[in-house]
């Protein structure tokens, strides 16, 4: 076995397969594009979807990658665990309808042990196969592989529901008794068995069925071939590290940890090393999931972010790290992993930013957890329970970043117990939210066969063509059927040249109308998309007879055109003012461009101010008034890079590219429509700025006609406001209402006052009317239409004198109903907190709430259930 660092064995993987014919397909964003059943990219199948489902057809067949993955359904695991990571990389060679098991096995077994590659002893390997894949099976044979070696297991079959699946085949290397967990003679001593001895490297998927939604299994038209080797225990069984974090993909990330440690060293203390490999591993996913675009937040994929720095944090602080320390492995990160991903090192000062200012959140917070975890504890004491309930457990970890261990460790300091089931309860119910929340949409689709077959081709002639006036009707798929004509209905149509732009890049599809030689319409087009061979395939409904090799007239509707054109263009016009306006770190994150408006998405964690949008709109308009020619360059791919132009990081490009050029403004890849001068687009405007996820906003805006459109209807509403104050002018509007607003806060201030005076004088008469429940004195009152503010200004009037042990406040507002307890030590002391209390009353409003053992408050919209609320209330204490 050759000895060798993580670089040169993921470049040795894909130059093997890159010599079998292979393109090496780049690695995309950890962030999905267009994939609601992904949160992460999770593995390198999940980048080859659309070619094995039949959306996409690749230019070649054979594909190799290296797909960096994040998975954190186990992150419990990471540090306790050899081989849990949430941040990895896929190795995969993949085919796409062109070799299969024969091929793809005679390959891995020629990697591993062909002394030019990777030169493993045979000796050492195992494999795995589906018992009634015989095929499979026989293929192993024939490299030479001892039946000894190959173990028929029953797992061995790789299927994610609807859509293509298949057996699979698993390596595995013999690491050794000596490296084993369980003894020689234990039953699950075998390759595919849970032990440390065989460990699996590697996993060939035969994808040659389609799972189909009534359960049944039937033969796929195209058989894939999916492999996935993780390249951290393959780097762990080349540098013989007894686990993937002895590497030198986790090792400097270690060793810089040490030195900001108090003292603490890895491989001395197993408690220490969990807290070193948890900081290595987490470090690793935020550096590359920032650097994706990716941001912390409290949900989605942000969610994930924080939690994984804040898990880190506290790990720092087990090993006596004091305030931030993390920003300072990004650098550290970004040397292990420039030869391949370079953009760490590239946005280094930006991941640095992001992290560092969410440890010092972090830190804030911490503080409020802790005083929260004292507050717990005394609580459960408080009430003679030995155990924190998990529901307590559960948010100290989600909102305060705890770990269960954590909260767990300081119980046992003071005597108890956490509810454990209670606490993955409450985890499970958060995962299925998010999983309700990501929908039900299925991961992969059948093969369409019909339209995976038609490699006819048709040329886009849209860039300069409006109208083809000989455009021969190659194919018409009706109902997933080729047919020679159609008559009536909705039908799909290639012809060997079209001026209608298929949806991509954002743009919608052109609309417009096929018509015969006489020039009658026979077809409406309604919308286009790209077949999975790369033809414009035409959604039309029918008007007349369409008969397939015949010739037809296309136009496309030239007014919707020229709106979306004037839209992409100010599109491209706006991504640019947004770097320069808040850095070169802001990425895209998706785009609409429409014939009425745009809609362009993009990272950043905090709203733009207005003067941020008046600067955009201002640097976008002056282009446009600038007259600026807009080109268009086609060239390879290399000459595109070195020209500048921009590009998303998870596209995948071709050797000839087009770049759209506005001067030395904006340059960037796109293959849409757009206008030949700025001037074309006369007005931009924009019309929102919001926020649509974790660390992603949106800005939607208008051009030209419809610019001028918004811009009357706002002109419209201010000279309503100037009629209605009667106002001699406009530009006299802003000091009118300046006016109104002076006035109307001293009325609210005089009325405030009054309202202070009011509840002070109902607080008196309140306060005299005690009852005596039991052993207990309680004021119990329902105080006529008013709001929390007075019913606390009562409380604290309460508090001050003590004329009863607990008060009891109810009020309706309107459709709203409030609740407010107040109690001394006596009322404490018989169980009867305020906090307590309050939550068992609060259901009789339809609502919550919560508060200190002294005071409590509560809302609802039942405000009939005021005296049910109050004469429960008095029920409980007279109880106590």
């Amino acid at each position: 076995m050759k000895q060798m660092t993580s670089a040169q064995i993921r470049q040795m993987f894909l130059d093997f397969f890159a010599d079998k014919g292979h393109t090496i397909e780049p690695s995309s964003s950890l962030v999905p594009k267009d994939d609601p059943t992904l949160l992460w990219i999770n593995s390198g199948v999940a980048t080859m979807k659309k070619y094995f489902d039949g959306e996409k057809i690749p230019k070649n067949p054979r594909l190799v990658s290296a797909q960096k993955s994040i998975r954190t359904n186990d992150i419990e695991n990471v540090g306790h665990t050899a081989r849990h990571q949430t941040f990895f990389e896929m190795l995969g060679n993949f085919s796409v309808g062109d070799y299969f098991k024969p091929q793809a096995v005679a390959w891995a077994w020629e990697l591993l042990t062909s002394p030019k590659w990777f030169d493993f002893d045979p000796q050492k390997l195992y494999v795995t196969v589906y018992p009634k894949d015989q095929a499979a099976y026989d293929c192993w044979l024939e490299q030479g592989v001892s039946p000894e070696h190959i173990y028929k297991v029953e797992d061995n079959f790789w299927d994610i529901g609807v859509g293509p699946c298949g057996p699979d085949s698993e390596i595995f290397y013999d690491r050794g008794q000596e490296n084993n967990d369980v003894a020689e003679n234990d039953p699950e001593n075998y390759p595919g068995g849970e032990n440390a001895r065989y460990l699996e490297i590697w996993n060939i998927v035969f994808s040659e069925l389609n799972h189909l939604p009534d359960g049944q299994y039937v033969d796929q038209p195209h058989k894939n071939i999916d492999t996935g080797m993780g390249l951290e225990r393959m780097v762990s069984v080349i540098q013989n590290a007894p686990t993937n974090f002895e590497t030198d993909l986790f090792l400097p990330i270690i060793h810089a940890t040490e030195q900001v440690s108090a003292n603490k060293k890895y491989g001395v203390n197993p408690e220490d090393d969990i807290a070193f490999k948890i900081i290595a591993d987490h470090v690793r996913a935020v550096s590359f999931a920032i650097g994706d675009g990716a941001l912390p937040s409290n949900e989605g994929r942000g969610y994930v972010l924080r939690r994984l720095i804040r898990r880190a944090v506290l790990n720092g602080h087990k090993l006596g790290i004091k305030g931030s320390f993390l920003r300072d492995l990004v650098p550290v990160v970004g040397q292990i992993m420039q030869s391949y991903y370079p953009e760490i090192v590239d946005q280094q000062e930006f991941i640095q930013t992001t992290i560092e200012n969410e440890e010092t959140r972090f830190a804030a917070t911490l503080n409020d957890g802790l005083s929260l975890l004292k507050e717990t504890i005394a609580k459960t004491k408080a009430t003679g329970s030995q155990q924190i309930s998990g529901e307590a457990a559960f948010k100290l970890f989600d909102t305060y970043g705890f770990p269960y261990e954590l909260t767990e460790e300081s119980a046992q300091e003071q005597g108890l117990s956490v509810d454990r089931t209670g606490f993955d309860n409450q985890m499970e119910q958060q995962k299925q939210r998010a999983r309700n929340a990501r929908g039900n949409k299925q991961s992969m689709g059948n093969q369409d066969q019909v339209l995976m077959s038609l490699k006819t081709p048709s040329i886009f002639v849209g860039y300069d063509q409006n109208v083809v006036e000989q455009a021969q009707l190659n194919a018409i798929i009706v109902r997933d059927q080729e047919v020679s004509q159609v008559t009536e209905g909705q039908a799909q149509l290639i012809f060997d040249q079209t001026p209608f732009y298929a949806e991509m890049g954002g743009q919608v599809a052109d609309i417009g109308e096929i018509r015969d030689q006489a020039g009658n319409a026979v077809a409406e087009v309604v919308d286009v998309q790209h077949a999975p061979n790369g033809q414009n395939l035409h959604l039309v409904n029918v008007k007349a007879p369409l008969v397939k090799n015949e010739r037809y007239q296309l136009a496309i509707d030239e007014t919707f055109r020229m709106k979306v054109r004037r839209n992409h263009t100010a599109t491209h016009l706006l991504d640019q003012a947004l770097r320069n306006v808040l850095g070169g770190q802001t990425r895209q994150a998706g785009s609409l461009v429409e014939p009425d408006y745009l809609r362009f998405d993009f990272t950043s964690s905090q709203r733009l101010t207005e003067a941020q949008l008046q600067q955009i709109e201002q640097i976008v308009n002056e282009k446009i008034w600038q007259e600026i020619p807009v080109e268009t360059i086609e060239t390879d791919l290399e000459s595109a890079k070195k020209l500048g132009a921009i590009s998303l990081f998870d596209d995948k490009y071709g050797e000839q590219v087009r770049v759209v050029k506005v001067a030395d403004f904006s340059m960037e890849f796109c293959g849409g429509t757009h206008v030949k001068n700025t001037s074309e687009i006369g007005i931009f405007k924009i019309v929102s700025e919001t926020a649509i996820g974790s660390g992603v906003r949106r800005v939607t805006a208008v051009t030209s006609q419809e610019a001028y459109r918004v811009d009357q209807e706002q002109l419209s509403y201010l000279k309503q406001m100037q009629q209605d104050l009667k106002t001699p002018q406009l530009k006299a509007l802003p000091s009118k209402v300046a006016q109104l607003t002076a006035q109307l806060k001293t009325t609210q201030q005089q009325l405030q006052s009054l309202q202070v005076k009011l509840a002070q004088q109902e607080a008196g008469d309140l306060l005299t009317n005690v009852q005596q429940l039991g052993s207990l004195k309680a004021i119990i009152a329902l105080v006529p239409d008013t709001g929390m503010n007075e019913l606390r200004q009562i409380a604290d009037n309460w508090k001050q004198n003590q004329p009863s042990d607990i008060l009891v406040l109810g009020t309706k507002n309107q459709d709203k109903a409030n609740l407010l307890v107040s109690a001394n030590s006596v009322a404490i002391d018989h169980n009867l907190a305020a906090g307590d209390l309050i939550k068992q009353i609060a259901p009789q409003i339809d609502g919550g709430g919560g508060g200190r053992a002294q005071m409590a408050q509560a809302g609802g919209k039942n405000p009939s259930g005021l005296d049910a609320a109050l004469q429960l209330a008095k029920d409980l204490i007279t109880k106590a």
